[in-house]
């Protein structure tokens, strides 16, 4: 079963992969999201964007975009970068990427105009002379009057048109993370495309990533219980609190028969994050890519509201390191963390 980093704004960069790999990594890595129509501007952020470090044997591009010429043109210019391949985003669901036409809203639009922007995707990875590169799309059910009917169509036609993998977060585009997902639906998905059937689509071998809600061991265990069929298991947030998380779910023999508990020093971490952050990313993120890892990293705390008050509230980078020691040096007890 493979474990997959997934796309999160603001955390999936060089610095957070280099975060994950020191504690083994995962099989994949997703981007963030890749604006198509910025890309092709050439803006000045870009370059910080398809920066493919540490591991761009493991990188997945994820492109979004409001119109098929945008995603294509830029599909062009992601297929020559080193990684695994491109994926399509169809599953955001945050209402101002939904309002510019991308994301989720490809589930919904007009079938012939996603048609259109898949196949023309599809064609330039396929014509492509380089190295081959996998075509995939992260998606969700659909919105709230989808019909599993419509869904299991919309997946056939993206797997008619060359998509090679489906990461489905099986949700609705209303339903928030408290809702359970329905994992049944990657388990059916997973199961049509392994099977053969009557269908020219469903006669292809798909891979099936199930994503949405795998957070620890339990968790992980459930949904694998649940959809025992899919290819790989995509884990987002839980990796930003802990970054362990994937070599916890791996179970290494050197990690299960240590003799002593591992123990991770969270201020180095911390501040060696800091670090990065600082040479990975231009000044003008450094505030926003910072303050989203702490929200997320500060849940590893006892006192977890007064961690995250104070890292959150940092003046600039020199304050937070300093609040981050501040911190520790008041709570001793919360610097170590045996794995």
């Amino acid at each position: 079963m493979k474990l997959i980093c997934g796309p999160m704004a603001t955390i999936s960069h060089p610095a957070f992969r280099i975060l994950v790999e020191k504690f083994g990594g995962c099989d994949e890595y997703y981007t963030e999201m890749i604006n198509a129509g910025t890309l092709l501007t050439g803006g000045p952020f870009e370059k910080y964007y398809i920066d493919p470090a540490p591991v761009p044997q493991k990188l997945v591009w994820q492109l979004t975009g409001k119109s098929s010429e945008l995603m294509i043109e830029a599909a062009k210019m992601l297929v020559k970068l080193p990684g695994l391949g491109l994926d399509l985003n169809m599953g955001c669901s945050a209402p101002d990427i939904y309002r510019y036409g991308a994301g989720i809203s490809w589930m919904t639009k007009p079938r012939e105009e996603t048609l259109e922007m898949v196949r023309g995707v599809s064609r330039v990875v396929n014509e492509y002379e380089g190295e081959k590169k996998r075509l995939s799309v992260k998606l969700r059910l659909g919105d709230e009057d989808f019909t599993e009917e419509g869904f299991f169509s919309f997946c056939d036609m993206l797997v008619k048109e060359g998509v090679e993998l489906l990461t489905l977060h099986p949700r609705t585009k209303k339903e928030k993370l408290t809702r359970t997902p329905r994992y049944s639906y990657c388990q059916q998905l997973a199961e049509r495309y392994k099977c053969s059937s009557a269908s020219s689509a469903q006669e292809k071998s798909v891979a099936v990533y199930l994503n949405g809600n795998v957070k620890d061991m339990a968790s992980y265990d459930y949904a694998v219980a649940a959809a025992p069929s899919v290819d790989g298991v995509m884990i987002s947030r839980a990796a930003v609190q802990k970054p362990w998380i994937f070599r916890e779910l791996k179970g290494d023999v050197d990690f299960k028969t240590v003799s002593e508990p591992e123990k991770v020093d969270l201020q180095e971490l911390a501040l060696s994050y800091i670090d990065d952050v600082e040479k990975y990313q231009p000044p003008e993120f450094w505030k926003t890519r910072l303050q989203r890892f702490f929200t997320y990293f500060s849940q590893n705390f006892k006192f977890a509201h007064y961690a995250q008050t104070q890292f959150l509230n940092a003046a600039d980078n020199n304050d937070l390191r300093t609040r981050v020691v501040d911190f520790f040096a008041k709570c001793p007890g919360e610097r170590f963390l045996e794995l």
